[in-house]
């Protein structure tokens, strides 16, 4: 410990350390690597363009589209103009949530299980996989985690001090979290079942559920507006394919980490308490996990992302298993015992190197709008159009327009902002032909071949039509999963 600080009691400086070890741990595994090699994916690019508009233009654009991420494109708005647009700016939200969500758990760990509990979840949080893809995202995932770690602290802090009648601050609270988080992303209510099974694992008391019933249908009424308007635009997801055995296999894994993590902290002070690790812990972990695979039985939303929150019960439950570790070598070895937390997790850092390699680096993501938005820049020529298959791809030129300034989009007819989306609305198919025909040198901008499918929408037919007939191939780049090609007009 630093020498300056002697005087401070043990407790104190425990309590203290506790939470403040895992934050800065946790910013530090966000801010390494935190531009991935100045590379911007495809949901990410969605953010990025989005935050550029005008509050006006993102407002017009949820009526049709993306509703349910509004309150997020909002808030980076904001941060847009004030900072600028960055990789920094885009990331740095998720990485001040983890490491919230971090403190979070370890604040909930020593109050259930004590210091080393509390320590070792909090730095376990960071480094798991899951979370480590999110921890430098530009979406609202982590965000929700934070609110959810959040929510889950008051509610453990309401239920150890009982239904006073000073508890109305910390129960607002815990509404207004759970609320902010549901417009961040609404399937993050399925914290509140969890929450629930808690207060019946503990035994709470009528007053208690009746509060929680309370504000938690405050906060399920306060998001259902966004609940049924979103669902208007229940096409954005219908890209999910349906439930499948194999999809089950990662959530069976984690429950089964979970489990055996309660079942190893069982003892000492959690299992003197009714309240206690487990019972927090277990419940945020496989309720959002089979609550989401029983809503994608009747319409397919399985995407681990959206109840990444749970991953802070699993971190609960790593860290109570290492605090029973601790207990365990405290009698036998006591100068050992205060090893084995900063031991397993570098352990675990060392044993995941390739996994955080591999989360910072671009190939983690499915493609790079900027790299390609480097290639246009570099085989374009003045007066050459510019073709996108999809039309979403159109996202590198609205992320990087710079790169694109000279090349006329021909199949545009209307430009996202103006027409309220993210992707623009193009001519029909015969216009695009007509536009395509009066051109000398075009430049295609699409997927790579590893990711790329055969074109759907009719204007897209047309484009891939029109090219293969009349135009010759002069150039052609592929770079991180997105393409650009250079077609010259025969004759």
């Amino acid at each position: 410990m630093p020498s300056d600080i002697p005087h401070i009691p043990e407790s104190r400086r425990r309590r203290v350390l506790v939470w403040l070890v895992p934050l800065v741990w946790t910013l530090g595994l966000g801010l390494w690597g935190l531009s991935r090699q100045d590379s911007v994916w495809r949901d990410e690019a969605a953010t990025w363009q989005v935050a550029g508009r005008s509050a006006g233009e993102i407002w017009a654009m949820l009526a049709n589209v993306d509703a349910v991420h509004g309150l997020y494109y909002l808030l980076m708005h904001g941060l847009f103009e004030v900072f600028g647009a960055s990789t920094t700016t885009l990331r740095l939200p998720s990485v001040l949530a983890v490491s919230a969500a971090a403190t979070c758990v370890a604040l909930i760990g020593r109050r259930l299980a004590g210091f080393w509990a509390g320590l070792g979840g909090g730095l376990t949080l960071g480094l798991l996989p899951a979370v480590q893809f999110y921890l430098q995202e530009g979406r609202p995932y982590a965000l929700v985690a934070a609110g959810a770690g959040l929510s889950t602290l008051l509610l453990v802090s309401l239920l150890e001090r009982g239904p006073g009648r000073r508890a109305w601050p910390r129960w607002a609270a815990y509404g207004i979290a759970v609320l902010v988080c549901a417009l961040l992303n609404w399937l993050s209510l399925l914290v509140l079942p969890a929450h629930a099974a808690t207060l019946g694992w503990v035994r709470a008391g009528r007053r208690i559920w009746l509060r929680w019933a309370a504000y938690g249908s405050g906060a399920v009424a306060g998001a259902l507006p966004l609940i049924l308007f979103s669902r208007r635009q229940s096409e954005q997801v219908s890209w999910i394919p349906p439930l499948t055995w194999t999809m089950l296999i990662g959530p069976g894994i984690l429950l089964a980490v979970g489990g055996l993590g309660a079942w190893a902290g069982r003892s000492g002070r959690a299992e003197r308490k009714a309240l206690s690790v487990a019972a927090v812990g277990l419940p945020l972990l496989a309720v959002p996990q089979l609550g989401l695979i029983g809503l994608s039985l009747v319409q397919p939303l399985f995407q681990d992302r959206y109840v990444l929150f749970s991953m802070v019960g699993l971190a609960l439950l790593i860290g109570a298993a290492l605090g029973a570790a601790v207990r365990a070598c405290a009698p036998r070895l006591p100068r050992a015992a205060g090893l084995v937390v900063p031991g397993v997790v570098g352990v675990s850092v060392l044993a995941l190197l390739p996994v955080e390699l591999d989360k910072r680096a671009p190939a983690s993501r499915i493609d790079d709008v900027l790299a390609v938005a480097g290639e246009v820049a570099g085989l374009k020529r003045d007066g050459d159009a510019v073709l996108f298959v999809p039309a979403a791809r159109r996202d590198t030129a609205l992320v990087s327009p710079g790169a694109f300034a000279g090349l006329a989009d021909v199949a545009l007819a209307v430009s996202p902002a103006a027409s309220a989306t993210l992707k623009g609305e193009e001519e029909d198919p015969a216009r695009i032909r007509a536009a395509l025909l009066g051109q000398r040198r075009v430049l295609l901008v699409t997927d790579a071949d590893k990711v790329a499918k055969p074109p759907s929408a009719d204007r897209d037919k047309a484009k891939t039509a029109v090219l293969r007939e009349h135009f010759a191939v002069v150039a052609d780049r592929q770079v991180r999963g997105r393409r650009v090609t250079v077609y010259e007009q025969r004759g």
